[in-house]
């Protein structure tokens, strides 16, 4: 059977669905827990009696009260006007690559659901093994370094955690004083620069060639001096160039006495290719969210796995998960660790899903998780050029995963922009692709991405949609500019949502700040 490449008809469900804290009706329950026997209320006491008095609660919590089927409509009504990643092409999440997880995968992650992170290390001895093993065997193979934890909820965190590691590095040799910059790419992951702000330092951006659409070792050389505490680059960069300079530039900073820290959050296009330790690098981390196939869940669940050679493995955060030839153990006794920079051992569920995945890929697999992502991502080049509108800035060849495409010249001939855009492919049943981080170095940029998950109909599908949108765009353009039309929800008004003064973050807080404001 012939693959759709049309776009095809779709209308979203919509439910007038209220919040669940407004919800229910006094009395009404989910289940009736029995009540507590006499022997059992004997042998174990008043278990109130273990909480300390100051964390009691002066009333019981204000929680709807349901019945199970009410709640099972709740969330039910709410899955069926998303777009998620088992219901629709993704492709168009660029930089935060969503792949397909295998759900036999979750079978094996329901198991760690009993297993409580503060349990002895002599019960959880086959967790700790499958933790040290995926560090050990598969991401020091993968990345060339020497010790990985798994700390970091993300790759945020796992940027902030190298920049600790590069802060502490030069405290323990009494250079932090002089050594207070970092330089970075500003086509490198925002958070390189965000991360290594937070952790005290200055920032130094080098912007890209014209030519390369890569900044010269030159503007690097420039850029190095006694102040340079360390390089925080990613490579491909955000547009998927790679810089082939790279180990020349770890070099430079390097003599100068500084650090570098690869972000790898997307490796998609370099799995069994081209290794940390080969470039020069002193620490990295991977997503594992994206690149090893554990659901993405933007700001959590995730997982960035922090790695680093050998000289720095007394930095790392603890605890850190050892082997001593018999038992696995979680070493707490590190006076030189950065110290904690989350809760336990990390997101063991999101570890469990990456090392399962990787088992099942083996050594040839993983290659060819590259070679495919590389040959897709080309394809989809090939396919979005064709279409009228469509761009695409620095015209390097030297791509080895997503591109920052440009709808600019779709703007100046239509007035539609990547905004407008971004709200219309939702209405053939695709989610909306992410745009770019900012600042727009490319003007009205999109940034997809058709790593090894993707099919040669997915993608041919994704590429009719914005193909689609152009033609109407060409002829129409009020219609993409008033879009969604077809979604569960309607276009959201702009609107100042970066006013702390308008944030609520739960539905108690947005209660409190009503009141206030009345």
């Amino acid at each position: 059977m012939k693959a759709q490449e049309s776009p095809r008809r779709y209308h979203a469900p919509v439910w007038s669905e209220p919040i669940i804290m407004t919800m229910g009706r006094k009395g009404e329950r989910g289940i009736r827990i029995p009540e507590v026997e006499e022997e059992v209320r004997a042998a174990v006491g008043d278990a109130i009696a273990f909480v300390p008095t100051t964390m009691r609660r002066k009333q019981p919590p204000s929680l709807p009260e349901l019945s199970q089927p009410h709640v099972l409509r709740h969330y039910l009504r709410l899955s069926q006007q998303t777009l998620g990643m088992d219901f629709n092409i993704d492709l168009g999440e660029g930089t935060c690559t969503m792949k397909y997880s295998p759900k036999v995968n979750e079978d094996f992650v329901k198991e760690l659901a009993e297993i409580h992170p503060l349990q002895d290390e002599e019960t959880i001895q086959g967790v700790l093994k499958i933790v040290y093993d995926f560090g050990h065997v598969f991401l020091r193979e993968i990345s060339g370094l020497d010790e990985f934890v798994f700390h970091a909820g993300g790759g945020n965190e796992a940027a902030y955690t190298n920049a600790c590691i590069i802060r502490k590095f030069h405290e323990l040799n009494g250079e932090l004083g002089q050594r207070d910059e970092i330089i970075t790419t500003i086509f490198s992951h925002p958070s390189s620069a965000a991360t290594a702000a937070t952790a005290g330092f200055k920032v130094i951006t080098l912007y890209p060639d014209e030519e390369t659409g890569f900044p010269s070792t030159e503007s690097l050389k420039a850029a190095v001096s006694k102040h340079t505490a360390g390089l925080m680059t990613t490579n491909p960069e955000d547009t998927g160039i790679f810089n082939p300079e790279i180990d020349e530039w770890t070099k430079i900073v390097h003599e100068a006495g500084g650090l570098c820290a690869y972000d790898q959050a997307n490796a998609n296009g370099l799995l069994g290719v081209s290794r940390a330790k080969e470039s020069g690098f002193d620490m990295c981390f991977f997503n594992l969210h994206k690149t090893f196939s554990s659901p993405h869940g933007s700001y959590g669940p995730a997982c960035g796995a922090v790695g680093v050679k050998q000289e720095l493995v007394k930095f790392l955060p603890v605890p850190v998960v050892t082997f001593d030839g018999d038992r696995y153990h979680l070493d707490y006794d590190r006076p030189h660790s950065i110290g904690k920079v989350r809760d336990f051992y990390g997101n063991v569920q999101i570890v469990l899903r990456a090392y399962a995945w990787a088992m099942s890929m083996g050594t040839d697999g993983l290659r060819e998780v590259a070679e495919i992502s590389m040959i897709n991502n080309n394809y989809l080049e090939k396919k979005l050029l064709t279409i009228p509108g469509v761009t695409k800035p620095y015209k390097t060849n030297k791509r080895l995963d997503q591109i920052r495409y440009s709808l600019e010249k779709l703007r100046e001939e239509t007035g539609v922009g990547a905004q407008d855009v971004i709200r219309r492919v939702v209405d053939y049943g695709v989610q909306s692709y992410w745009l770019s981080h900012h600042p727009w170095v490319v003007p009205e940029p999109f940034t997809p991405e058709a790593c090894e998950t993707y099919s040669k109909a997915d993608i041919d599908y994704w590429v009719a949609v914005l193909a689609e949108i152009s033609k109407e765009a060409y002829s129409n353009p009020e219609l993409v500019k008033t879009a969604p039309h077809n979604s569960s929800i309607a276009r959201i008004p702009d609107a100042n949502l970066e006013d702390p003064a308008k944030l609520a973050m739960t539905w108690r807080a947005y209660l409190r700040k009503r009141t206030l404001t009345k």
